[in-house]
């Protein structure tokens, strides 16, 4: 098991590194050539650089994933295609993406895609607050938890 963390703009960056750390699971940043540091990253962690599309880091990440491998992302369309690969996909604010969810996510962003088209102006997203990272590390801790008690 690996995560990989869409990382140009990820807020959990640290958490995953720090969580991921005491189950001895390997974390895979993805970024564009856009964001790149000459920062050595710490053991267990790889930095991969990818051009700086628009999706290059969605595909990069979709190339190495593997089944059962953790997917942390804000992109509906990753986690879309994440979970038809059977990874675990979550999400930045604290929730997983699910079969049973990512279909509402994906319509909900089309129209908001075809309101903006439209002229019309929609809402941004919500600031990212202490009370999200705490649930982002609850549900990361709960995830590599049930994994680490699969005895793999």
């Amino acid at each position: 098991m690996k995560i990989y963390v869409d990382a140009d703009a990820s807020p959990v960056t640290d958490i995953v590194i720090n969580e991921a750390k005491q189950y001895h699971i390997p974390v895979v940043l993805v970024k564009s050539y856009s964001h790149f540091s000459p920062k050595q990253e710490n053991s267990g962690v790889q930095t991969i650089y990818v051009d700086t599309g628009a999706d290059s880091a969605d595909y990069r990440i979709l190339k190495e994933a593997k089944a059962e491998d953790i997917i942390i992302t804000q992109d509906y369309g990753l986690a879309s295609l994440g979970l038809a690969k059977s990874c675990i996909v979550l999400h930045h604010k604290g929730f997983s993406y699910t079969d049973k969810n990512i279909d509402t996510l994906l319509q909900t962003r089309h129209l908001s895609a075809q309101a903006r088209k439209a002229g019309k102006k929609t809402k941004g997203p919500k600031p990212f607050t202490e009370e999200d990272r705490k649930k982002f590390r609850e549900l990361l801790i709960f995830t590599l938890e049930k994994y680490h008690t699969k005895g793999e």
